[in-house]
């Protein structure tokens, strides 16, 4: 008896004996397998951007910069002004790869390859030194102005005090983008002081007595008073219901189609996450605001 309970037991143990070893040999074939399994990478982007041109769009492109470096800490992004007409011949010559501009692209890039990428809407405003003493121009009245027509703050109800036209040089979007809208055929007076960017243009119409100028809204400060046009305030109601007509859109262009680390940044700025929550907070408007 003794005998047969011996015998049971150890073919008992044998078949315990033989399932660990196969459950041991499944447990190292499923590691190997699993050690032969490829984990997919996500490619690290890395590289340098180089943006010119536009100083209006300057403090929009520079915060994405910023934002984005941290984000990808491989990625170095330099950002310059200099003007849309700069912004544009750089990324057409190949010395920038991105060229940012308040206007399109003319005739003379026509055949460069250049892609347009709709970033932002920037409302713009005419400027004034806080001691001219009116608060609104008709389109007609600020032609006459900048066309040198009038030239005294009190041919528009203001005090006798003489007009100083503050300019932007002619690679300027933002010169354009005005010429555009509010003098249409007719040109810039000659003369008056010429400012090299956005930043420049503001402090000057501070600084000096009688002036005019103008800039895009994230530059309007508590330094200089902002007109109405038409009788119309820059809002974002009032350029969405079409009511106020000085505003750009805002380009950033690229050499053909952007890729790599140029693509990830555009990509960026035209991200939900920054267009709903970071343009209007650097008081542009979203790429997509005035489309239906």
């Amino acid at each position: 008896m003794m005998f047969k309970q011996s015998k049971v037991f150890a073919v008992s143990m044998s078949i315990v004996l033989s399932m660990g070893l196969l459950a041991g040999c499944g447990g190292k074939e499923e590691a190997k397998k699993n050690e032969s399994t490829p984990t997919a990478k996500v490619e690290e982007i890395s590289g340098t951007v180089t943006a010119s041109g536009s100083s209006a769009l300057l403090p929009l492109v520079k915060q994405a910069a910023t934002e984005f470096q941290d984000k990808n800490p491989k990625v170095t992004v330099n950002v310059t002004a200099g003007g849309s007409g700069t912004g544009l011949k750089n990324v057409a010559d190949g010395t920038s790869n991105i060229g940012n501009s308040d206007v399109e692209s003319g005739a003379e890039y026509k055949d460069k390859g250049l892609v347009d990428h709709i970033v932002a809407v920037a409302p713009f405003a005419l400027i004034v030194n806080k001691d001219v003493n009116i608060e609104n121009l008709t389109k007609a009245q600020a032609a006459d102005i900048f066309s040198g027509k009038i030239t005294n703050w009190k041919e528009v109800g203001g005090a006798d005090k003489k007009i100083t036209i503050v300019n932007r040089p002619d690679s300027s979007g933002s010169r354009k983008l005005v010429k555009q809208i509010v003098l249409g055929s007719a040109d810039f007076a000659k003369g008056g002081v010429e400012q090299e960017s956005s930043g420049a243009m503001k402090t000057a119409v501070a600084q000096t007595t009688g002036s005019i100028g103008y800039v895009d809204s994230p530059y309007i400060d508590a330094e200089v008073k902002a007109l109405k046009f038409d009788g119309v305030a820059y809002s974002k109601e009032t350029i969405k219901d079409g009511s106020y007509k000085l505003f750009g859109i805002e380009h950033m262009y690229t050499k053909g189609e952007a890729t790599g680390a140029v693509k990830a940044f555009i990509d960026y700025i035209l991200s939900p996450d920054f267009q709903n929550k970071r343009i209007e907070e650097l008081k542009f408007l979203p790429a997509t605001f005035l489309k239906k």
